[in-house]
């Protein structure tokens, strides 16, 4: 039990020095663009708004919803993987990987052609909705097979439900003609995330993180075994309840702005517990911070790499996330 409380002054540097380069980092990002703004007028536009400043208008319509819509979708993936991590012991565990974010894309397939012009709370609410339904079809599939749900079936039976409702959901934007409307989801970009749309996730995110942080040591607790947490007197069926609510919140809120962006909750947990080891109650805001200064990093490198034509950076970070997903599951499965 000791090794819960492993290394408690580094996940304190992780989350002092992180938040501080995740400040930088935005500031950089806010600068950086096709016109350069010095970084006083970047300042100004946030704190003394001129509406008639065309750079202004630039920083507050454009650049500042992207950076922070970025650092939020990243800490809030961080954090849903670290959880499905910690709760079903399975160092494979992302939503985009178990069918949580191929959920939420179908959900909101089917929105775009039934229910054209809803509102964004309702997208959102659709989005929570369809990530449930892919997490259903996930672990009801692997738990049917023979000899119970293991890691490695549970990432098959993702691949599985995630390649048919992508399927489904690019019938439907063929059928109804609404490829435009879902291009977004396939990029998985965050270049038109706006300010509006902020406003309405940033309070479903920041519940739910609270969330994470309340249940961390419940999730540690879980992560040593389920016998071992009952027998500490953990009532895991509802902490189990709680940590999946808070993850649709998370990978459904992340789709229905930024569409499909993966391996970063797989990528961020693995890093953050080889540096803080197993505790929760550390995992999870390290995570968040880590995940939310990937993100900003891997869309400044997206507009770097090709300016004036940008790369998704779904597309970058899965360069990094498919290969170590591969050297997870080989791992895996020699350990069956």
């Amino acid at each position: 039990m000791n090794q819960i409380y492993a290394r408690p002054w580094t996940g304190t540097a992780i989350i002092v020095i992180g938040l501080i380069a995740l400040a930088l980092g935005i500031a950089i990002c806010v600068n950086y663009g096709y016109q350069d703004i010095k970084l006083i007028t970047v300042w100004e536009a946030i704190f003394r708004f001129d509406p008639d400043s065309g750079e202004h208008q630039i920083i507050r319509a454009l650049r500042l919803p992207r950076v922070l819509g970025g650092a939020i979708i990243g800490a809030g993936l961080s954090v849903a993987g670290a959880i499905m991590q910690g709760m079903t012991r399975n160092p494979l565990a992302d939503s985009s990987l178990l069918g949580l974010t191929a959920g939420a894309g179908f959900a909101l397939a089917l929105v775009f052609a039934f229910f054209q012009g809803v509102s964004f709370n309702v997208l959102l609410l659709i989005a929570f909705l369809g990530a449930g339904v892919g997490a259903v079809l996930v672990f009801g599939l692997s738990s049917m097979a023979r000899g119970g749900m293991t890691p490695v079936r549970l990432v098959l039976a993702g691949a599985a439900v995630t390649a048919l409702l992508t399927a489904i959901s690019e019938g439907i934007a063929l059928y109804y003609r609404i490829g435009k409307d879902l291009s977004f989801w396939y990029a998985g970009a965050i270049a038109g995330i706006r300010m509006s749309q902020l406003e309405i996730m940033f309070p479903w995110v920041a519940v739910a993180l609270l969330g994470a942080i309340a249940l961390s040591r419940s999730i540690t607790l879980l992560s040593l075994g389920e016998d071992v947490a009952r027998g500490l007197g953990l009532r895991s069926g509802r902490v189990k309840l709680a940590g999946l609510a808070i993850v649709l919140i998370l990978a459904g809120a992340a789709v229905a702005v930024a569409g499909a962006i993966g391996f970063v909750g797989l990528l961020i947990p693995h890093v953050t517990r080889k540096l803080v080891g197993v505790d929760y109650r550390w995992i999870i805001p390290c995570s968040a911070v880590l995940g939310a200064l990937l993100v900003i990093i891997a869309d400044l490198a997206a507009r770097m790499i090709n300016p004036g034509s940008e790369v998704p950076v779904a597309a970058l970070i899965a360069i990094i996330g498919v290969p170590f997903f591969l050297y997870l599951a080989r791992k895996e499965e020699r350990s069956l």
